[in-house]
């Protein structure tokens, strides 16, 4: 009995210290929204090159599709999309990328999964997650949200798309239309 007393003591004790410890700092969420800069990145890619955002500033639109995780049912429907849809896309003067925190080598990195879809279209690889977070689509899982970011000459951000995951297979269908609303123009070459 005695133990079950001093149980009960050591239990309430560590229920009121815990309730007197203050709740650890919430990570502030970053909400962009359109209108606003988007936030500079340099990240590899899976065509070995490096793509810096400021490098486009002036000269072409930018798209970037956020994607969970590679090799996963959703993101391969949707780089399936865009691979066969690259015609569409390619049209207009726009350079458009998917995006994940997921590494560029290994079996299940992003040149293996890009290389198995046929991308002909890098995709970048955020491994610190902090374009991620300046983005705000890191989920607290450590993956991305599915979420596409229209980026127009000037850097700042034309569209959100937060609904891509509803439309999976009509992905390219849907950027090429999107672009088109936004009077991207159309490549002359």
């Amino acid at each position: 009995m005695k133990a079950l007393v001093t149980l009960g003591l050591v239990a309430a004790l560590a229920g009121s210290v815990m309730a007197q410890a203050p709740a650890p700092a919430a990570a502030p969420s970053v909400e962009l929204k359109v209108g606003d800069m988007a936030p500079d990145f340099t990240l590899p890619a899976t065509d070995g090159k490096t793509y810096k955002l400021s490098s486009f500033k002036g000269k072409q639109a930018v798209v970037l599709a956020w994607f969970p995780k590679a090799f996963t049912r959703g993101c391969t429907i949707e780089c399936k999309s865009l691979a066969e849809g690259s015609a569409k896309l390619k049209m207009y003067d726009a350079t458009y990328f998917m995006a994940s925190v997921d590494p560029i080598d290994g079996a299940q990195g992003n040149k293996a999964f890009a290389e198995s879809m046929k991308a002909d279209f890098p995709l970048l690889s955020d491994t610190s997650k902090e374009t991620a977070k300046a983005y705000g689509v890191l989920m607290p899982q450590g993956f991305s949200n599915r979420w596409t970011f229209y980026i127009d000459k000037s850097g700042k951000i034309a569209h959100i798309d937060k609904d891509v995951a509803k439309r999976l297979e009509t992905s390219a269908d849907d950027m090429a239309a999107k672009l088109a609303e936004l009077k991207v123009p159309m490549n002359h070459n």
